[in-house]
């Protein structure tokens, strides 16, 4: 096999005989905007808590079990359950707003370059002048593929969200889903 000259400003490429076959697949810059992550944070909130809004039903049809059998007549019940509800829902929301204003989670908003190859992921915010790290892939939990978009969940309320847009190319897409396919990590 002959030797290639080794520029480390070049992406690596496999050593399978096959030159020029990229290993990784690297993206655009690209940012999560913070309307997009309080959206993706309650959409996750409301699955995974979704049965804490039965006790203001519950409370409504104990209510009107009361009230039918005329045991307890009372009306303001039906308005305490549905605004302790609203109310709840409208504290989670601002919860998720202000994630986003907070200084230590400024770093989850900037816009990187994403390099993914099979030992881990490298985010670049600089890439010429080396400013960037690994995230290596047991710290994610899971991928999610949307209708526009890849969901790396991280932690709780932690998200890496890729929309189809940052890749170069079709094939990019498809290499990308390999990778994840080989990690078990899309569902």
């Amino acid at each position: 096999m002959a030797k290639v000259p080794v520029n480390r400003y070049q992406q690596p490429y496999i050593n399978s005989g096959q030159m020029g076959m990229p290993q990784g697949v690297r993206t655009k810059k690209y940012g999560l905007e913070p309307k997009k992550y309080i959206n993706l944070a309650l959409r996750d909130w409301v699955k995974q808590e979704w049965f804490w809004f039965l006790i203001p039903v519950a409370v409504i049809i104990i209510n009107v079990v009361l009230n039918v059998t005329n045991a307890y007549a009372n009306w303001w019940i039906y308005l305490v359950a549905v605004l302790g509800a609203v109310g709840f829902g409208l504290f989670r929301a601002m919860q998720f707003t202000a994630t986003t204003q907070v200084e230590q989670n400024k770093q989850m908003f900037e816009k990187f370059v994403y390099e993914f190859d099979n030992r881990q992921i490298f985010v670049w915010k600089n890439r010429e002048k080396k400013e960037g790290g690994q995230l290596p892939w047991n710290m994610i939990q899971s991928v999610q593929k949307e209708k526009d978009a890849y969901l790396f969940i991280l932690g709780k309320y932690q998200y890496l969200y890729l929309p189809f847009n940052v890749f170069n190319s079709e094939h990019d897409i498809k290499m990308f889903e390999t990778i994840l396919t080989r990690k078990e990590l899309l569902k």
